[in-house]
Parts: C-alpha cells; sequence; structure tokens
C-alpha cells in the first residue's frame, strides 16, 4: 500500500535505507526466452534489446543450485550442533547455559552497534536476519530463564515482557516486514493470550470488568494500524512503517469478519452474556475509530484515506454485528457488505491485490450461504446454480470496474 521508497540514487549520503532501496535488486529478473520471443513479435522490443536483455540476465545469473546446497549444508551443521547441545543438556549446569545464551544476545548487539549502518546500507537482509534472531533469542531466553529456575508463569506475561524490552529495537531498527511481522505478531499473540486466560489472570474481577479487560486487550493491536503513519519520521524506513500498518489493518479485518460470520449463528443479545460481548464489542470498535482517525489525520494520499475508510468500516460492522445477529443471512450480507466496502477502497487506493482479493471472497461466502441456506438436496443444487450465477455477475461486474477505475499494479 502507498507510494516505493526512494531509490538508491535518491537517498542521501549517509541515511539509512529499508530493504526496498537497496543498491541491489531483492528479486532478480528472470525473463523467459518465450516472453522475449513474444515481446519481440509485438514489437515492443527490437532483435538488439533482446540480445542485450540475454546478455544482461547472463552475466547477473545468481548460481541459485549452488547456494541451494551451501543452504543445506548450513542447515545440517546447524541441526547438527543443536542435537550435540541437546544430547548433553542436562549435563550442562544451569547459570553456563545461561551466561551463553546471554553472551550470543549480547555479541548480537555488538554486532549491530558496530556494524549497522553498513549493513543496512550494503546488506540489508543480513541486518534483518540478525534483528530477527536476536529477537528470537530474547524470547526463548525467557523460557530458558524460567526451565532453569523452575518458576512458572502465563504465557501472556513472557511476551509482555518481551515487547518491552525487545520490540523497542525492532521499531527503532527493523527495515522490512520479517521484523515488522515478527512485533505485530508478538502484540496479537499477547493479546489474545491474555485475553483467553482472564478468568484465571483476575478472577477477582466481576464479569463486565472482566469484558473490559478483554476488549483492551484484543483491540490494542489495531491501534498500530493509526499510530504507525505517525511513529514514522522525516520518511525513515517507510517501507518497515507500511508494512507494520498492513499488518495491523490485516488484523482488524480478520477480527471484523470473524465477528460478521459468527453473527450469523447465534443472537447476540439472547445469550447469557450479551452484555460482555456487547462491551468487548464496543471497545473493539473504539479502538477501530481511533485508528481511523489517527491515520485519516495523517493521511497525505488516496492510500492513507482508503486505510481510515476501512479501520471505520470494521468498527460500524462490529457494532452492527450484535443487533443483526441471529440470522444466516443477514449474517453472509454484513460480511459481504464489509468486504464490498474493502474492495471499494481498494479501487480508491489503488490496492489492486486487495481488491482481487476481496472479489474471491466475496464469491466465496456467496457459495458457502448457499450451502448455510438449503434445507435439503433440491434446495442446495438450486442454491449452487443461482450463487454460481451471482459469483460470474460479480466477476464480471469487478472485471469491467477494475478495467475502468483499478490502476496498474501498485507497488509493494
Amino acid at each position: 500500500m502507498g507510494s516505493a521508497t526512494a531509490g538508491f540514487n535518491r537517498t542521501p549520503r549517509g541515511t539509512r535505507r529499508d530493504l526496498r532501496s537497496a543498491h541491489y535488486p531483492l528479486v532478480s529478473l528472470r525473463m523467459s526466452e518465450r516472453k522475449l520471443k513474444a515481446w519481440e513479435g509485438a514489437g515492443l522490443i527490437d532483435a538488439a534489446t533482446a540480445d542485450r536483455i540475454r546478455a544482461w540476465e547472463a552475466s547477473n545469473a545468481r548460481p541459485v543450485a549452488l547456494w541451494a546446497v551451501i543452504g543445506i549444508a548450513a542447515l545440517c551443521i546447524g541441526l547438527g550442533l543443536i542435537s550435540v547441545v541437546a544430547a548433553n543438556w542436562d549435563a550442562i549446569p544451569g547459570i553456563v547455559r545461561l551466561a551463553l545464551h546471554f553472551a550470543l544476545m549480547a555479541g548480537l548487539v555488538g554486532f549491530l552497534w558496530l556494524r549497522e549502518q553498513a549493513l543496512a546500507e550494503r546488506q540489508p537482509w543480513l541486518h534483518e536476519a540478525v534483528l530477527f534472531v536476536f529477537g528470537m533469542l530474547g524470547l526463548t531466553f525467557m523460557g530458558h530463564i524460567g526451565q532453569v529456575y523452575q518458576t512458572s508463569s502465563p504465557l501472556w506475561q513472557l511476551l509482555a515482557l518481551w515487547l518491552v524490552l525487545f520490540a523497542p529495537l525492532l521499531l527503532l531498527r527493523g527495515l522490512s516486514w520479517l521484523t515488522a511481522g515478527m512485533a505485530m505478531g508478538t502484540l496479537a499473540f499477547t493479546a489474545w493470550n491474555y485475553a483467553m486466560s482472564i478468568d484465571g489472570a483476575y478472577a477477582h474481577l466481576d464479569d463486565t470488568a472482566k469484558a473490559i479487560h478483554v476488549g483492551l486487550a484484543t483491540g490494542l493491536p489495531a491501534l498500530v494500524a493509526g499510530a504507525a503513519p505517525w511513529l514514522r519520521r522525516d520518511g525513515a524506513r517507510p517501507y518497515f512503517w507500511r508494512r507494520l500498518a498492513q499488518l495491523a489493518l490485516i488484523y482488524a479485518a480478520c477480527g471484523t469478519s470473524l465477528v460478521a460470520i459468527a453473527s450469523a449463528f447465534e443472537h447476540l443479545p439472547d445469550e447469557s452474556d450479551a452484555g460482555q460481548i456487547l462491551t468487548v464489542l464496543a471497545i473493539y470498535a473504539a479502538f477501530g475509530l481511533a485508528a481511523a482517525a489517527l491515520v485519516f489525520r495523517k493521511a497525505d494520499d488516496e492510500s492513507g484515506r482508503a486505510q481510515a475508510a476501512v479501520l471505520a468500516g470494521s468498527a460500524a460492522v462490529l457494532i452492527m454485528a450484535y443487533p443483526l445477529s441471529g440470522s444466516q443471512l443477514v449474517g453472509g450480507i454484513l460480511f459481504m457488505a464489509y468486504w464490498a466496502g474493502i474492495g471499494a477502497a481498494s479501487l480508491h487506493a489503488g490496492w489492486r491485490g486487495i481488491f482481487q482479493l476481496s472479489v474471491g471472497i466475496i464469491a466465496f461466502r456467496l457459495i458457502v450461504l448457499s450451502f448455510e441456506l438449503a434445507s435439503d438436496l433440491l434446495t442446495s443444487g438450486a442454491g449452487l446454480i443461482f450463487s454460481g450465477c451471482l459469483i460470474l455477475a460479480v466477476a464480471w461486474g469487478a472485471v469491467r470496474v477494475s478495467r475502468r477505475f483499478a490502476p496498474g499494479r501498485e507497488p509493494s
């Protein structure tokens, strides 16, 4: 989502660049002979240009097979070292194991301290790999402490501590989806693990207080979508912040979709815990509206405004799901309307892939809805026929609309 980052030639000397602005291509172009001949036959390129492309590809080809063999060898060595350590695990004193573990983390931090600028400029993927390994070592170090000292605590507490100690480094130095995904994934998992263990963690609270805790915890990751544009300063690492915002937007969309699906099977106001459900949905929706407002205030292009619209739509669906629940037809329509809104926002922002995904999800939901509404074989068959015709109409309309309004493939 959004525009591509600046190229290497437009990057001021001494500034850190993300993975999309590295001085070498991350994904090398592999032109097939069939494509070259087709372009040459269509008059798009001449024979001399085709020859130059072939020569460039031949001179810049990477030995994929050789690197695969090297990777397999490295994997074998790594697995062998792990097996040797595991075989003698109990024979190694706990304090020694912890010291070695801590030394590894300290060594990676020192390596980043000394080489971070050079890695970010020349080898961004190695920079990301070191950050990711450092984060994983931090996660395992906490479990390692519990194993050595025979302590136990809820998983969400360990993950929350990791977010406090290690996530700031990812946010300050991350460059790509790898570190963004690690930070966002850990935050989401921590929130839901806390929500599922709320009865044990705060058993003394009443049901309403527990619902507030659950709503605050599960709604917090969606707020990252609104915070990410504000945390980005002076255009630094735009690819990282864009990916972080996208992951938070995906989190919000998935949560909203699950609520819309669940509303088709249960009439929420009739549930014994209806008040708690409404409280959770209201808090979740409030986080979505807050994120939408933050994104909209910072938006300077169509993509930002589309993200704000999707977040606001998510909040609206969460609120409507409560009174409209209990009907499979209404629940299905609510779900498809939500994704139709995402598709419209995608057209507005130029998210070509998201637009195609929304069309596919709507088509799939139509098929599922035909089975849900069928009461016997006859109605099931008729429903499938109707759904198939409706899906063809949706696909035809989507193609017509996309040809007229959708731009070309957006930069990643």
